[in-house]
């Protein structure tokens, strides 16, 4: 069975663009592949963070990822500090990475230009995420557009690899690219981000949806409620689609076009939809919160299979590199 590895960052609170974006698929692929999903909190610290947050944000990324529908007797999850060979395998794959490759990452580009100092941490952010890849000799990846490049580097850094000692120690990882079209966030304009303000989380109450999506930007031509409107450039009308019926959308698309309907209407409808569709999803939630040894079990075991997965790579990894061993 074809092995898939992917990661979040532990940014506390899901939100319905990485659910719908990442979480929906990890769910299906459960039922279809030997699956590893990371909360990837060595990745989370590259840029500045509260250190007393930390620790609650990756138990409650667990807890949403649980409520959202990953089970434990399908898929393994676990959090990456609690597997130190990512750290050790990423010292090993410095070896082979060239410095060109990472300064042309486009994701180093945009953060360092907002940085006075820049962490080194952020520019061998790629090789993390490459050891996490390569460490369980993953086959694919899911991936949304924006994460390509830096997935190409990592199967760079296995050919690589290979080539220089001359042994298939690594797989490179194929691409399993998101069906999700990318959600921007309630300003309609940047990808949607907590960092950024703009996104609705995916255990928000009914009361809070509703107060979020109120005001969320849409068609900008749609000045007036007599204004026709075009769905196609609304991201409410993006988010219609993850969370309303065919028929649903169709005549949403309709009521914009005449101006039948004013903004609120649609979002109305938009709100009641995701507040049912998400109710399974916040019970679930309520549940594991209230059994955070659960929580800590589930993390725990996952943890345990991977480092058992995980050490025996960098035994081999350490092997071909030609050191001493133990």
């Amino acid at each position: 069975m074809p092995r898939v590895f992917s990661g979040i960052q532990p940014s506390g609170e899901l939100h319905i663009g990485n659910y719908l974006g990442a979480v929906v698929n990890w769910v299906a692929l459960q039922f279809q592949h030997e699956c590893i999903y990371c909360i990837v909190d060595l990745h989370a610290i590259t840029q500045p963070y509260d250190t007393a947050t930390l620790a609650p944000r990756t138990l409650e990324m667990a807890v949403g990822l649980l409520a959202a529908g990953l089970d434990p007797s399908r898929c393994t999850l676990f959090v990456q500090s609690h597997v130190p060979q990512h750290a050790e395998l990423m010292w090993l794959l410095n070896t082979v990475t060239p410095l060109g490759e990472l300064e042309r990452m486009t994701q180093f580009k945009d953060k360092s230009a907002r940085q006075e100092s820049v962490p080194a941490g952020l520019l061998n952010y790629p090789i993390l995420q490459a050891a996490d890849i390569l460490l369980y000799k993953a086959d694919r990846v899911p991936v949304g557009e924006d994460q390509l490049q830096h997935l190409e580097l990592s199967r760079e850094i296995a050919r690589r690899w290979n080539t220089r000692f001359g042994v298939e120690t690594f797989p490179e990882p194929q691409p399993m690219l998101s069906p999700t079209r990318k959600i921007l966030g309630l300003d309609g304009q940047a990808k949607m981000s907590k960092s950024l303000g703009n996104t609705i989380g995916l255990l928000d109450s009914p009361e809070e949806i509703w107060a979020k999506l109120r005001p969320a930007m849409t068609d900008p031509a749609r000045k007036t409620r007599k204004d026709p409107g075009n769905p196609e450039i609304c991201n409410i009308f993006t988010i219609h689609r993850a969370f309303s019926t065919g028929e649903q959308v169709t005549h949403v698309d309709a009521q914009c076009r005449s101006a039948g309907w004013g903004c609120l209407d649609c979002k109305r409808l938009l709100a009641d939809n995701m507040i049912a569709a998400l109710a399974p999803v916040r019970e679930r939630a309520a549940e594991l919160r209230a059994r955070p040894e659960r929580v800590r079990e589930v993390l725990g075991d996952g943890a345990a299979h991977c480092r058992a997965l995980a050490e025996a790579t960098l035994v081999e990894a350490r092997q071909v590199m030609g050191l001493q061993a133990p």
